[in-house]
């Protein structure tokens, strides 16, 4: 029985080639030539899509139609053409946030879009630019500097599509069409498990890093030194500590059985956290498929029974096993070391609390963790701050209300109710009828998964480095892919030309890093004068600043004739200066970041916009972060602001309101 979807696409354009999904882009079949980018992206639009009858905000479009191996869909992937001197947003704040503000402003961006499965049938609506639930959105500028700006699987609302069919797409797509670099903003999760945490403890890298993403830099003024740390000291945490740190508390038990079963089901020895997750998420497919044996009474250790017995008779635990009695939550922060100051914490707590009154007003008595975290964060940008709090937050008081947190049974998710306290009443016990699920490891693995997530790595009894490393990399969300040259059979020579300034354009333009040099593709026996014509048609086809620039010198080459060939001279992937004449000095369109230069020093290191809140000193002009400035995110950021520095010879306040 042929696909619906297909046989309306068929109807609609019976002319269209459709290409297979899997297949398409494969190595061996490249959807473009042996050029740069800029090149290779008009052969694939000519060859391998067509021209759509309609504009998005005047911006041509085109559609590829690729066919699912498995489900015979139709998926259609557009390609919108962006003339960036017509464009509301000719500046590009992702390239900022990568760490490329420096780049001239290219001509031409490039959206590859695929929507959501319900508007695979109509015409990208007028906004499409700009909505989230794309399964596919990557920019790609002229250049072949690139970002990937969402991906959504079958848990970001696709019906057919994973994660990783997409991802396998798109890295097809870039390879092909040779893309040089290609950044990305890690916020993939899984049952509220951020992937940049576990897959960082199980693999030592993202759930990018399968594609070749690697750690870029991480918020206020995180390092590759500390992202490699922070891996170290959580990946090599001994499970034997583990348990010995968890002796006096009610997760022991648990935590003993989950180790003990993966441990009996793996051929090799488990030592530490790194290879239980490991083993854990490699294995899940044979273990899911041992739920109807291990629902058996010997799956079950006596204390889970004993545990779950209690549970339905509503008796009371013994000492040992007893759940944490209700204490306030200043208290609680009172006796810990921390990061954080205590007026922080504590607002993050009211914030908290907040959100699950309102949810509690609405109806709705239950939220997961997902949701806190989510409805906590438009105040709170401090992602780690959030996360400290919220592992606190079980069977507290804050307030005249007491946050409670279990595990749901059903849904094996994380939850947090809030239930009111009486003036004047103490309250020992959590609501009796907010129980912890049983445990049972090995029924659902990624619920072991999680258990070890919420409970290790988010809640590390009492250990400030254990703390220290999951925030950092809960903080590293910048990674880049650098995709290397090469050169078709030897026959070509792939050169790299970088723009030098003349000694008047340094006084006026170049106040920044150099930006990468432009891409030329050239026959091996091509000459010094065919190099300098090729260079000078790729710059002025690539950016504003060169639309009118001429080649006059290649540095390196000066002594060579026009007419000499490079071969023997220039290897393929040399990097060369490029001087000359006519740079529009008046062009508001020079750099990615912007014509204004910011200047940034923070006293957490960071000396570039990572996307995190600043202020600029209204004197000295040098941003910082407004939480290194002490400075709530919930707080209006102050309209005259003076830095510690611009403050210290005058003894005066920090800020003026």
């Amino acid at each position: 029985m042929s696909n619906p979807i297909s046989q309306d696409y068929k109807r609609m354009k019976r002319s269209s080639e459709i290409f297979n999904l899997h297949s398409f882009c494969n190595p061996g079949c490249p959807i473009g030539g042996n050029g740069p980018f800029r090149d290779n992206i008009r052969v694939f639009l000519q060859e391998y899509a067509e021209l759509e009858n309609y504009t998005v905000q005047g911006m041509r479009i085109w559609r590829t139609l690729l066919v699912h191996n498995n489900c015979s869909m139709t998926v259609p992937l557009y390609t919108i053409e962006e003339d960036v001197k017509s464009s509301e947003n000719p500046f590009c704040h992702l390239c900022q946030c990568a760490g490329w503000s420096n780049h001239f402003v290219s001509k031409r961006k490039y959206h590859m879009i695929i929507p959501v499965d319900d508007e695979w049938l109509k015409p990208l609506v007028n906004d499409a630019l700009d909505l989230p639930t794309h399964l596919l959105h990557g920019l790609m500028h002229c250049n072949g500097f690139a970002h990937l700006v969402s991906i959504n699987g079958l848990k970001g609302g696709s019906k057919h599509l994973y994660g990783r069919e997409i991802m396998d797409l798109w890295d097809r797509i870039c390879t092909s069409l040779r893309t040089r670099k290609i950044s990305v903003e890690d916020a993939s999760n899984k049952r509220s498990m951020d992937l940049r945490l576990l897959h960082g403890v199980a693999y030592g890298h993202s759930w990018f890093g399968r594609w070749g993403y690697q750690f870029s830099y991480g918020s206020f003024g995180m390092t590759k030194d500390h992202y490699d740390q922070a891996i170290e000291s959580l990946s090599s945490l001994p499970l034997e500590r583990i348990l010995e740190d968890f002796i006096d508390m009610d997760e022991r038990e648990e935590l003993k059985q989950i180790i003990s079963y993966y441990r009996n089901l793996s051929e090799t020895k488990l030592i530490t956290i790194k290879d239980l997750i490991h083993f854990m998420l490699t294995v899940k497919p044979s273990v899911t498929g041992q739920k109807k044996s291990l629902r058996g009474t010997a799956a079950v250790s006596s204390f889970t029974v004993k545990r779950a017995t209690k549970a339905a008779l509503r008796i009371k635990p013994s000492k040992k096993e007893k759940s944490a009695r209700c204490k306030k939550f200043s208290t609680i922060i009172a006796r810990v070391d921390c990061n954080w100051p205590t007026r922080r914490l504590e607002f993050a707590a009211d914030v908290i609390v907040k959100a699950l009154q309102e949810k509690k007003e609405s109806g709705q008595s239950v939220m997961t963790r997902q949701d806190v975290r989510d409805a906590a964060r438009s105040h709170i940008g401090d992602t780690g701050l959030l996360d400290y709090v919220l592992k606190s937050m079980n069977n507290v008081i804050v307030g005249n209300h007491i946050v409670c947190r279990a595990v749901n049974p059903a849904t094996r998710v994380l939850e947090y109710t809030i239930h009111d306290l009486a003036d004047g009443v103490k309250v020992s016990e959590p609501a009796q009828s907010f129980q912890s699920a049983t445990l049972v490891p090995g029924v659902d693995v990624y619920n072991d998964v999680l258990y070890l997530y919420e409970h290790v790595l988010l809640e590390y009894p009492e250990s400030e480095q254990m703390v220290l490393a999951t925030r950092r990399l809960l903080g590293a969300k910048h990674f880049v892919k650098e995709c290397s040259h090469r050169d078709d059979e030897e026959q070509s020579l792939t050169i790299f030309c970088q723009l030098l300034p003349s000694l008047t354009d340094m006084e006026f333009v170049f106040k920044r890093e150099l930006p990468p040099g432009e891409v030329v593709v050239l026959p091996l026996h091509a000459t010094v004068r065919e190099l300098k014509r090729a260079a000078e048609s790729a710059l002025r086809d690539t950016y504003f600043i060169t639309e009118r620039f001429e080649v006059m010198a290649i540095e390196g080459l000066d002594e060579m004739e026009d007419t000499e060939p490079l071969f023997g001279v220039a290897e393929s992937g040399v990097v060369v200066g490029v001087r000359g004449s006519g740079i529009d000095l008046d062009t508001p369109l020079r750099y990615e970041g912007g014509s204004d230069i910011w200047i940034v020093s923070c006293d957490c290191g960071a000396t570039d916009d990572d996307g995190e809140r600043m202020v600029a000193c209204d004197l000295c002009e040098v941003w910082q972060h407004t939480r290194c400035r002490g400075i709530e995110d919930a707080d209006t950021v102050p309209p005259v602001f003076f830095c510690s520095a611009c403050c210290a010879p005058l003894a005066s306040p920090t800020y003026f309101l």
